[in-house]
């Protein structure tokens, strides 16, 4: 099997569905399936958490996700589907589904938390959080924003140009 016959990587403007990570990673030679189901939740610290919202830089996310799930390829014998919310994400909405099929269970949760841990270092996807009385990019307390350039920004205007 090659490489990319063995991952698949997307980052959607729409709900994420765990069933189709699990379709993709599914083999008869799998004894495990590992799902990360990453979603919105109400709280941080003491702030109630209205929604989060993800903007990036689509081509070199799409590589990013590429690279990581190429190296968990490379690692273990994994099969594995990344998926990546774009867009507002309410409340118990997924943001990020990574599946990971393998022969054996131990291969398989230690690809599926490499992945989230490489993902959070080293994919371009930024996240912002709206909360009762205002709103902060994650990691703005050390003086971080994504870049404000709108031709390497999603937004749902630039998708209809």
């Amino acid at each position: 099997m090659n490489d990319y016959s063995r991952f698949r990587t997307r980052i959607l403007e729409k709900k994420l569905v765990p069933e189709e990570g699990i379709d993709f990673v599914s083999s008869d030679r799998h004894g495990a399936i590992i799902v990360f189901h990453g979603v919105t939740r109400d709280h941080t610290d003491q702030r109630k958490v209205l929604y989060l919202e993800y903007e990036a830089y689509i081509p070199m996310a799409k590589k990013k996700l590429d690279e990581v799930a190429m190296e968990m390829c490379n690692k273990w014998d994994v099969r594995v589907s990344i998926d990546h919310r774009l867009g507002k994400v309410k409340i118990r909405e997924s943001s990020l589904i990574v599946a990971v099929g393998s022969p054996h269970r131990q291969e398989a949760y230690e690809a599926s938390e490499f992945s989230v841990n490489m993902l959070k270092e080293t994919v371009p996807i930024w996240k912002k959080e709206y909360f009762d009385g205002g709103d902060v990019w994650i990691g703005d307390e050390q003086g971080f924003r994504p870049l404000n350039y709108n031709c390497l920004l999603y937004t749902s205007d630039a998708a209809d140009e």
